[in-house]
């Protein structure tokens, strides 16, 4: 099973990963290891995770959210489908 997860991180800002174990990757935020967003504004806590069956399925999804503004991933954390679709409606 793979993982793509948000971290809110202390600064407030989220950080956008894939994993196959959240919870290791969590704590390896949590003390240093691995990306440099995390590190330089701390690890915080995990808002968001959602399970995949394969690698290239979750890196795909985590790619997609990476691409949304800070207000999407908010309305995905809090399971606001109703924003979720005003915000993704093309703004041409």
């Amino acid at each position: 099973m793979w993982w793509v997860y948000i971290l809110e991180c202390d600064d407030g800002s989220y950080y956008v990963g894939v994993t196959d174990n959240y919870q290791r990757r969590h704590l390896e935020h949590q003390v240093g290891i691995g990306a440099r967003h995390t590190k330089l504004r701390g690890a915080g806590n995990v808002v968001f995770r959602e399970p995949f069956m394969s690698k290239a399925l979750a890196t795909k999804r985590e790619q997609q959210l990476k691409k949304w503004s800070r207000e999407k991933k908010r309305a995905l954390i809090e399971g606001n489908i109703q924003k979720l679709r005003q915000l993704s409606i093309s703004r041409d």
